[in-house]
C-alpha cells in the first residue's frame, strides 16, 4: 500500500513501465467500522502508522488478543485461549477493547444504504479525490532521448 516509484522504464514499441510494477501512487484512504476486528483492527492501525492516509468511518472493533494453541478435545470440539496481544513500538499496548479510531467519522446509514448510497463510501471517493487534487500521482514526463 505505502509503494513509492522508484524508476520508469522508457520503453521502445509500448506503453512505459513503472517500478515497482504493482502499485497505486496516487492518494489512498481506508474505510473502517465496529464490524471490522482482529486483522480489521490491525490493518487500520498499520495503515495509520505508515502515514498512507486517512481512516473514514467508524471506530473499529477492538479485538486483537489472539487465540492459537489449544488442543482439540476429545469429543472434536475445543476452547480458544488467548495467546498473543499486539504492541506498540514505543511499548505502549494496542487500545484493546477499543479499537482504531476514524480520522473522519462518518456514521453508516441503512436507510441510505438500502436504497443504493454508501455514505462513507462517498466521503471516501471525495477525500481521494480532493487529495488527489492536492498531491496527484508522480507520473513524470519521459525525457528526451538522448543523442550518444
Amino acid at each position: 500500500m505505502n509503494r513509492k516509484p522508484l524508476a520508469f522504464f522508457a520503453v521502445r514499441d509500448g506503453k512505459n513501465w513503472q517500478v515497482p510494477p504493482v502499485a497505486n501512487f496516487g492518494p489512498k484512504v481506508m474505510l473502517i467500522n465496529g464490524w471490522s476486528g482482529s486483522g480489521g483492527d490491525a490493518f487500520p492501525d498499520f495503515f495509520r502508522k505508515s502515514g498512507i492516509g486517512p481512516l473514514i468511518g467508524t471506530r473499529t472493533w477492538g479485538g486483537l488478543i489472539g487465540i492459537s494453541g489449544a488442543p482439540a478435545l476429545i469429543d472434536g470440539g475445543n476452547v480458544t485461549v488467548p495467546t498473543f496481544r499486539q504492541y506498540n513500538p514505543d511499548g505502549t499496548w494496542f487500545k484493546e477493547g477499543h479499537g482504531v479510531d476514524p480520522d473522519i467519522e462518518v456514521l453508516e446509514d441503512p436507510t441510505t444504504l438500502s436504497k443504493g448510497v454508501d455514505v462513507q463510501l462517498e466521503k471516501a471517493i471525495e477525500e481521494v479525490m480532493r487529495l488527489h487534487k492536492l498531491n496527484p500521482p508522480v507520473n513524470p514526463k519521459q525525457p528526451p532521448y538522448e543523442k550518444r
